[in-house]
């Protein structure tokens, strides 16, 4: 059972990792694309813009003039293009000058076609060079020239597209390293993840299975008295009174054994915290009086002591009242168990700032400090040889502290071995 369960939790949490992976490492690709759209198209926008800035440039130095009815175009003061100007910073791969007609009129790098056939605008294209081994990325842009609303020509420059894709290459090796190793991080992390998610899961099943465990073992041994009284009482000849006898027996156990079912359904039915529809106004004092007459008489059969310690004046807390009777009665029940006799038994009630605190003291067998944090553990009992001798099932405390939790308060235990118990119940006042 044991190596089966740890493969279920493995599969569990490696199914856990994987659509963690999936779904983070989906956004980080999806975030990673975005980036690198973002990127390019920014720095695509910048470079454009540098290269309509140098056009712009050229064309301010364009003299345009009609002379003797014909039309005549000036380069000479042109950057780059002209010889009687100051060159222009700029890698230009090449300028190009043509006619309102489209025809060639000046140019400056590669030959160009006679007859202008690109339309305005910007354009992207590949070029082979002898100066590299590569074919080299231009991005071109056509412009039409206008001087007083008339089209005098068409300015066409390109530059390599160089410093636009190798900080992209640079940011595509980044992206191609760097997001695998994210998503390796992020599988461990998922991993580690998934391991503490289940833990809780995996703590509860196994407190399931202790609880059904101990449970069964509960039960089976009061199954087995019933059937073997049951099964003498049934056998011939049949002597009256050990038939009476061993029906008591078959009734007590029984009767044990309802408790201890009611006691689980209990456990079942009550968890977490009540609404606040089930809470009321009590007073603690009044619920108490009468918790101190009922058990002063069974401490005095039991030749023990019990004391009490009531204020006179009302102390009011929210809580449902039955419940919390029953949470304080398993105390007292079991201090009175564990408390030999010429033991005391005290109970208190100490009104505080904004607590209402209910104390239970014993001077009993006492608790070890090994036992101590798993008191309040369905079915754990620190002595079990002496909590058979002494009916109980180990339920008691659990059941106490999830009342006192539902309703919102605090049960706590401090005890030292053969000197006794003090439990206390702590909450809020109105």
């Amino acid at each position: 059972m044991g190596w089966i369960l740890i493969v279920m939790f493995n599969r569990s949490r490696s199914n856990l990792a994987t659509w963690f992976t999936l779904s983070m490492g989906s956004i980080l690709v999806i975030f990673a694309g975005i980036l690198y759209w973002r990127e390019a198209r920014d720095r695509m926008h910048s470079f454009d813009q540098i290269l309509y800035n140098t056009s712009r440039i050229m064309a301010a130095g364009v003299e345009d003039y009609i002379y003797e009815g014909q039309q005549h175009t000036d380069l000479e003061n042109v950057p780059v293009l002209g010889s009687d100007t100051l060159p222009l910073s700029t890698d230009l791969f090449f300028a190009r000058w043509y006619t309102p007609h489209k025809q060639l009129l000046q140019f400056i790098g590669a030959v160009p076609p006679q007859q202008l056939a690109t339309p305005s605008g910007f354009q992207t294209f590949t070029v082979d060079t002898q100066l590299t081994s590569t074919p080299i990325q231009l991005r071109q842009l056509t412009l039409p020239v206008y001087q007083e609303k008339r089209l005098i020509g068409y300015l066409q420059i390109a530059a390599s597209l160089a410093p636009v894709k190798e900080p992209l290459q640079q940011l595509r090796w980044f992206l191609v390293v760097g997001v695998p190793l994210a998503i390796g991080v992020i599988a461990l992390t998922g991993w580690v993840l998934g391991g503490k998610a289940m833990e809780p899961i995996r703590q509860s099943y196994n407190q399931l299975q202790q609880f059904t465990a101990d449970a069964s073992h509960e039960l089976r041994t009061p199954l087995a008295g019933i059937l073997s009284h049951a099964q003498v009482g049934l056998m011939e000849p049949v002597d009256p009174q050990e038939q009476h006898t061993r029906l008591q027996i078959i009734a007590e156990v029984a009767e044990s054994m309802s408790l201890l079912v009611s006691q689980l359904l209990f456990l079942a039915r009550h968890q977490g915290k009540l609404s606040p529809d089930m809470l009321k106004t009590v007073d603690l004092v009044q619920l108490l009086h009468p918790l101190v007459e009922e058990h002063t008489v069974n401490a005095t059969q039991n030749q023990q002591t019990f004391l009490n310690a009531l204020p006179k004046e009302p102390l009011l807390v929210q809580a449902e009242p039955d419940l919390l009777r029953q949470a304080i009665v398993n105390l007292l029940s079991n201090a009175c168990r564990y408390t030999p006799a010429g033991g005391m038994i005290e109970l208190c009630l100490l009104p505080q700032s904004h607590w209402a605190v209910i104390q239970v003291r014993d001077n009993g067998i006492g608790i070890s400090s090994q036992d101590l944090p798993y008191i309040f553990n369905r079915f754990y009992r620190a002595d079990r040889v002496r909590s058979r001798q002494t009916g109980g099932f180990g339920l008691g405390l659990a059941i106490a502290r999830q009342i006192v939790e539902a309703q919102g308060g605090e049960l706590t235990v401090v005890s030292t071995v053969g000197k006794g118990s003090t439990f206390e119940i702590k909450l809020h006042r109105r």
